[in-house]
């Protein structure tokens, strides 16, 4: 796989975190429904980033995709993210995630 490809209007060749997601991934997220995280969006800064506040602990994750979710998201959206496999549930819709357990300077690290 080519991962230097840059993403394009037409869609996103890239398989790392935070783009394209294979339908294996889909696949394996699905049948491993112990995994899924529920939260909700507790911060949408203008870097891309969305705050994901945790239902099962006080803990926030943030996640990233390469496509703007400002349009997918707004605060108070609930959602879930697959522990394994960097997934974000939005409805019936899956997203590659890139996971940061913290983004410097927005919520004290």
């Amino acid at each position: 796989m080519n991962e230097t490809m840059l993403c394009s209007p037409r869609g996103c060749d890239k398989t790392s975190p935070g783009h394209g997601v294979r339908p294996l991934q889909v696949r394996v997220a699905a049948a491993t429904p112990s995994k899924w995280r529920d939260g909700v969006v507790t911060h949408l800064p203008a870097s891309g980033w969305i705050g994901i506040g945790l239902m099962e602990s006080d803990r926030t994750i943030w996640v990233w995709n390469h496509a703007d979710l400002s349009s997918e998201v707004t605060l108070g959206t609930p959602v879930a993210v697959h522990a394994l496999y960097d997934m974000l549930a939005l409805g019936s819709d899956r997203v590659h995630v890139l996971v940061a357990p913290a983004l410097p300077g927005v919520d004290g690290a």
